[in-house]
């Protein structure tokens, strides 16, 4: 059977024309001669054999040219990402984090439920892997997008931290203090829980709402001096004075 696209000719073989060049190299006919025979490149005959398993299983009427596992497959992604968009607007609606791994872990799994629910044979040899690829192509298809989380807003008073340095450096010089003897403390917080601070979002939504961060935290006394060559030991500050988890360690 021979079509047209683009006027360049080009032959279109019905699935039984397949199994008859499978079947007549399976034989002990030479692939170029089948090729030849039917007209056809070497490589297009190898392709079809590489497919034989499928071709094998494949119940079609006569005249049909292609395969159900494709039409299965455009079928299966679909709905997968139309299932995928729903989740990520649920866990928008829940203020829940929605990072690239996260969506790739919970699209196989939709990918393997449907292929369960879908009937006939050839839904055994579809798969699917959620690379990097897919998920560049499923943002563009989708318009899904990455968007920071907005928290609570800091506050410091700029004006009044330098009049203190101008101060502490003018009482450094009237004591006469050596960078050796000036040390700077700080704490600092130690989110052993923290989340990410952005998500993914659907199309519709132009910003994330207000969201406040895990606060399980532990908090760091650090110092060193000013001339940097002694450091403080870093001083663990837990949340209660007898932490339960270390009750009974004299």
């Amino acid at each position: 059977m021979g079509s047209k696209k683009n006027g360049v000719s080009r032959t279109v073989l019905t699935i039984n024309t397949n199994r008859e060049m499978i079947a007549t190299v399976e034989s002990g006919q030479k692939m170029t001669d089948v090729a030849r025979q039917y007209g056809l490149n070497r490589s297009t005959v190898y392709t079809i054999l590489a497919k034989k398993d499928i071709i094998k299983k494949t119940q079609a009427a006569e005249g049909v040219t292609k395969i159900t596992s494709a039409k299965q497959r455009n079928a299966i992604h679909d709905k997968m990402e139309r299932l995928i968009l729903v989740w990520i607007n649920e866990r928008e609606m829940k203020q829940d984090v929605t990072s690239k791994p996260i969506i790739q872990e919970k699209v196989r799994e939709i990918f393997e439920k449907l292929k369960e629910q879908t009937s006939g044979s050839s839904s055994e040899e579809l798969e699917f892997k959620a690379t990097t690829g897919w998920f560049t192509k499923f943002k563009r298809r989708s318009g899904i997008k990455h968007a920071l989380m907005h928290g609570e807003s800091a506050s410091a008073n700029k004006e009044a931290a330098e009049k203190y340095c101008l101060k502490f450096q003018e009482f450094v010089e009237t004591e006469g203090y050596r960078p050796q003897q000036i040390f700077n403390c700080d704490e600092t917080g130690l989110f052993w829980k923290r989340m990410p601070n952005r998500t993914y979002i659907t199309e519709d939504e132009k910003s994330v709402p207000g969201h406040k961060p895990i606060k399980d935290q532990l908090m760091l006394l650090l110092g060193a001096n000013a001339s940097g060559d002694m450091k403080l030991k870093p001083l663990l500050v837990y949340h209660s004075e007898n932490p339960r988890a270390l009750k009974k360690i004299p």
